[in-house]
């Protein structure tokens, strides 16, 4: 059975004819960015728009890909991950990837294969090459301020809602070129909601999660503002100051 979703907004359009069905999608071939036996991504074009297609299948090349038989049956798909969690970001007003189309086939309630299509975010570079190529902005403290109260303002409202990023690298992080910035998250198939008491750790694993690249790269003053925009308080406490230890702790372990 093929559960398939197309979004009407992109209908009469060259995407249509593209991303109209799953197997329409699994026969698009455009530029390969990125691939397993598990996955793939590209990017193609169609009226002038970038798209990027994701496609999952339910079995990899070794037993131990395919989990003995059970991934397409018991394992969590990513690629369900995937929408869900972009679905959640444009309710929560958090900017991410427009959705062209997502779905999967199933056969008896196997996984067969599942794909994403997403219109690509115009004049957007990612934090990671921002820092990777030193661009100029990261030294413009109005800008770095921007994206600071921005990014603490989606991670505050993830976080009160119980829910985590749990990839929350600078490559998942976009900016665009507009004055004043817009700050967009993506990719995030491992994000979910966790039960309340293990909800700091998970927390406590995102912000680390950007430090591990901050550092170096932003002031440490403006790591600790952000902080403060993240948690909305204008000082530090000493429950503060702990948390901040354990994640200062936690990115040395990482190092």
């Amino acid at each position: 059975m093929i559960d398939w979703h197309f979004n009407p907004d992109f209908r009469g359009r060259e995407a249509e004819r593209l991303f109209g069905t799953l197997p329409g999608t699994f026969a698009v071939r455009g530029e390969r960015l990125s691939g397993s036996t598990l996955s793939t991504v590209e990017r193609t074009e169609a009226d002038g728009t970038r798209y990027y297609v994701k496609r999952y299948v339910g079995n990899g090349d070794s037993p131990a890909d395919r989990w003995f038989g059970l991934r397409g049956l018991i394992a969590p798909q990513r690629i369900v991950g995937e929408w869900r969690n972009l679905l959640r970001f444009q309710s929560w007003d958090i900017p991410t990837a427009r959705i062209v189309a997502y779905g999967t086939e199933r056969r008896f309630g196997y996984f067969i294969r599942g794909a994403l299509v997403t219109e690509e975010i115009r004049n957007t570079s990612d934090l990671a090459r921002l820092a990777r190529e030193h661009d100029p902005r990261l030294s413009d403290r109005a800008w770095l301020a921007e994206v600071s109260r921005q990014l603490a303002r989606h991670m505050r409202t993830m976080h009160g809602l119980g829910f985590t990023h749990n990839d929350l690298k600078w490559r998942n992080i976009l900016v665009d070129d507009a004055m004043p910035p817009t700050v967009w998250l993506i990719d995030c198939p491992a994000g979910r909601f966790w039960w309340k008491i293990f909800r700091p750790y998970r927390e406590n694993k995102d912000l680390a999660c950007l430090g591990i690249r901050a550092d170096g790269v932003v002031p440490r003053t403006r790591q600790i503002r952000f902080y403060l925009d993240y948690v909305g308080r204008r000082h530090l406490n000493e429950a503060d100051k702990k948390r901040i230890r354990w994640i200062a702790g936690y990115i040395r372990n990482k190092d």
